[in-house]
């Protein structure tokens, strides 16, 4: 039978880091269980559909690069329960963590119900510029290098130009080619910048199903 005092623990930590990298070392300092025991716990979030990770993208272009997976729950309010903080003010940051999360599962279900099974991942240097997600559409072989879809997602009613910078980062490398970059966000008006289509949350969900991101 599991023992549920450290497996509450985690729960706590877990609800907590909702979206964010994964670092098992520390997480299982501060649950105070084995590090191999926090394997087996987002094991049991995996196996109940209760989460999913999302891994780093590793297009090895020549600059360091984030390898660690982030994490998502299933549903942003069940993981504020897991955290105790369902009573707590919604925070900011979270909210856009939760964003993320739509959209993730979104790109999930339409890469499932579609038959595509396109790898999806998040990138980040190590300078710290991420892009929300990144869909290999091909795989590297040999000297060809992978195509990929970029997608980076805010919960902003304006759209910052500043935003676009690591998808268009990404672009100018020569080992890797990306094919459409997308930007979402909170606003009410689509927009189109040298090549980055931005779109508001629903219009982009919509082009999705329809085929028309990747």
């Amino acid at each position: 039978m599991r023992n549920q005092p450290p497996f509450l623990r985690f729960l706590g930590i877990a609800g907590l880091l909702n979206g964010q990298a994964v670092n098992g070392q520390d997480i299982a300092r501060d649950a105070s269980v084995p590090r191999s025991t926090v394997d087996v716990y987002f094991s049991i979030l995996e196996d109940t559909l209760l989460g999913h990770f999302l891994p780093a993208y590793r297009p090895k272009v020549k600059i360091r690069e984030q390898a660690r997976s982030k994490f998502y729950w299933f549903d942003p309010g069940v993981a504020r329960a897991a955290a105790g903080l369902l009573r707590d003010p919604l925070e900011r940051a979270w909210a856009g963590n939760a964003l993320e999360a739509l959209v993730f599962h979104e790109l999930r279900v339409f890469n499932h119900t579609q038959n595509k099974e396109r790898p999806i991942a998040y990138y980040r240097t190590g300078s710290g510029a991420e892009i929300d997600f990144v869909v290999e559409t091909k795989n590297r072989q040999g000297v060809s290098p992978p195509h990929v879809v970029c997608i980076e997602v805010k919960l902003s009613k304006k759209w910052e130009r500043k935003w676009e910078q690591p998808m268009r980062s990404l672009r100018g490398h020569d080992d890797i080619v990306v094919e459409k970059m997308f930007g979402v966000y909170t606003g009410e008006r689509g927009y189109h910048f040298d090549g980055l289509d931005v779109l508001p949350v629903l219009e982009f969900l919509k082009r999705l199903h329809e085929g028309e991101v990747y």
